[in-house]
């Protein structure tokens, strides 16, 4: 039990809301019961668990601790105030608990699936990212690549768009030439949203093997990466707005690709 604000295991997830306090202690924040016992049953290993002490008679909270003792996960109960704290919300959930990060390389992704590939590139916005892996989750791709300089997956605001897609999707952090050899090795048709596209979205053939490739929120593809795509495609627009929401953008392709393989 704690219930002081300076007590040094509040003081560290604290700091997991900034990318300093992520990156030196390789550990990141998710919220809510649902969200944690995900994330123990998909193998993931907390490091701490912050519960509020109101909440401990409840039945689903009592199956979410078993879950996490089984695991080794450090328990503690906390009065909200703490947990309001740590989550910097006024309302926070009954439940928060510190994950430890996974970065998989390329060369550990399995490639021998016909399921789709998406890659994203030098996207900034955390909420747009969390979005996305939700959405590539539902659509049941094979996973994500974040290629170039992004915003960090583990962000609080990442984690908490993802609603908990985060645990399910596997995703990969590369540069833009070593992602392109992965790609072509794994013969990925690459398909690329863009202004510049010749194609409408819905009328390119994705094939059997496609990668997805969107471009970031301001500056899209530079012409060098979009001269390695196989096909440039263009989402048709009315003419009022000039660009749609990278992961609305990212949504509508997906699925075209998806419903072109019959939802499987």
């Amino acid at each position: 039990t704690i219930t002081s604000l300076a007590n040094p295991i509040i003081k560290r997830l604290r700091s997991l809301e900034r990318k300093k306090g992520r990156t030196e202690t390789g550990l990141f924040l998710a919220e809510g019961a649902r969200l944690v016992m995900q994330g123990l049953q998909n193998g993931w290993r907390a490091d701490v668990l912050l519960v509020a002490s109101s909440m401990l008679s409840r039945a689903h909270i009592k199956a979410l601790l078993d879950v996490a003792k089984a695991s080794e996960t450090k328990i503690v109960d906390v009065p909200e105030r703490l947990l309001s704290k740590v989550s910097r919300k006024d309302n926070p959930q009954a439940v928060i608990a510190a994950f430890e990060q996974k970065h998989t390389p390329l060369s550990s992704l399995d490639t021998n699936s016909d399921k789709i590939w998406l890659a994203l590139y030098e996207i900034r916005d955390p909420g747009n990212l969390g979005t996305i892996l939700r959405t590539a989750d539902c659509a049941n791709l094979a996973g994500v690549i974040l290629v170039g300089t992004c915003c960090d997956p583990y962000s609080v605001e990442a984690v908490r768009a993802s609603m908990g897609s985060i645990f399910d999707i596997p995703f990969s952090s590369a540069g833009f030439d070593e992602f392109n050899d992965w790609r072509s090795v794994a013969q990925l048709k690459m398909v690329a949203a863009s202004v510049n596209g010749t194609t409408r979205h819905d009328r390119v053939i994705y094939g059997a093997r496609p990668i997805i490739l969107m471009g970031n929120e301001q500056a899209g593809l530079p012409e060098h990466v979009e001269a390695a795509c196989d096909t440039l495609a263009l989402i048709p627009m009315r003419g009022g707005a000039d660009s749609l929401n990278l992961a609305q953008a990212t949504a509508i392709i997906t699925y075209e690709a998806w419903r072109q393989k019959g939802f499987v």
